[in-house]
């Protein structure tokens, strides 16, 4: 069973979220939080599996809320919700270790779907978002930005499969474009994820465009 806690600030919001999360037979809600104050409360005292977490919150918003909670090696996975389609937070949110981003305009299947791929440990983020931050911020590194020295570890094998995860693919396109295992392709993916010390996908998603690894606009 996936434990689920909401944190929005909107009563109707949350009693959706709930209809929506409580109608499938492979999840509950463990809590609901209106701030993110409460949320991290809330997190230690239930321990939830997944945090589905607004952005903007009073208290305490949700990308503050999220880095707080994302620092501890136990943390719940981080899937954010909300109504502002701004790149600078999808950015935020990818850099502070959040597993997914989604607006709250999605299909309530598609709520409940993403919520299953972020417990189960993989990483989430709505296409268009995907591509409009790329564009809007990788494009133009932080000054004095540079590839991390950790990149050098990589293998070959493991820098293709960095580069290909960064262009949107899943774990099966790129065993079918390396002709591999799906297996082979997420043990690399691990000694991708701890050489540079990065929590997920996302994040190494950010670094490989951040480091010039891959260039905006090359896509799957």
């Amino acid at each position: 069973m996936i434990r689920v806690l909401i944190a929005d600030d909107e009563t109707l919001v949350r009693g959706g979220f709930r209809m929506i999360i409580e109608a499938q037979p492979d999840m509950e809600v463990v809590g609901e939080a209106s701030n993110g104050r409460e949320a991290l409360d809330m997190i230690r005292a239930q321990s939830p599996d997944v945090v589905l977490m607004d952005i903007r919150m009073p208290e305490l918003d949700g990308l503050v809320a999220a880095r707080r909670i994302l620092v501890n090696s136990d943390a719940p996975r981080v899937l954010v919700l909300t109504t502002f389609d701004l790149d600078e937070y999808v950015y935020e949110a990818m850099k502070v270790g959040a597993s997914g981003f989604l607006l709250k305009a999605v299909r309530p299947e598609q709520l409940a779907e993403a919520v299953r791929v972020v417990a189960s440990g993989e990483a989430l983020l709505a296409p268009t978002i995907t591509r409009r931050l790329i564009e809007e911020f990788v494009r133009r590194p932080p000054p004095g930005a540079r590839a991390p020295e950790e990149l050098e570890e990589l293998t070959d094998r493991e820098l293709e499969v960095l580069k290909l995860v960064a262009t949107g693919m899943s774990n099966a396109q790129v065993a079918e474009s390396l002709v591999v295992s799906e297996a082979t392709v997420k043990t690399h993916l691990s000694h991708v994820l701890q050489k540079l010390g990065l929590a997920d996908r996302v994040q190494a998603v950010v670094l490989a465009y951040e480091s010039g690894l891959v260039e905006p606009g090359s896509g799957a």
